[in-house]
């Protein structure tokens, strides 16, 4: 199961036909504490990119971009109660979305989680 990158720090993998997107483990670190997520609703359709969530955190509140296109199948429900998930496990329980991937494409033109780790490496 591989998983793709953005600059602006989301994370996309493919499960199952689906596109599991979240913010990476650097994102959240950089957010401290999250106490707010908002999410879209299902069968929103979201262009590569667009404002697809906001997490707010005790210091700021930043958009989290669609990694692809695609239109959502599902929300992370767990996160309207528990957003601090997002600080405990970032690339797993904690995901945002996932999305029916309208441009398969997309996906491999993203960073593998070697040049990520290069990327993240550059910013220090």
């Amino acid at each position: 199961m591989s998983t793709r990158y953005t600059k602006d720090h989301e994370w996309v993998r493919m499960e199952g036909g689906l596109a599991v997107i979240g913010i990476s483990a650097y994102a959240a670190e950089q957010l401290g504490d999250v106490v707010y997520v908002e999410l879209p609703a299902e069968g929103a359709e979201f262009a590569q990119g667009a404002d697809i969530a906001v997490v707010e955190s005790a210091k700021a509140a930043s958009d989290v971009y669609a990694p692809i296109s695609g239109v959502v199948a599902s929300a992370n429900a767990l996160l309207s109660t528990q957003p601090d998930l997002v600080n405990h496990s970032p690339q797993s329980d904690a995901w945002f979305v996932k999305l029916r991937p309208s441009n398969k494409a997309e996906f491999e033109a993203l960073m593998d989680e070697a040049a990520y780790g290069e990327y993240v490496k550059g910013l220090s």
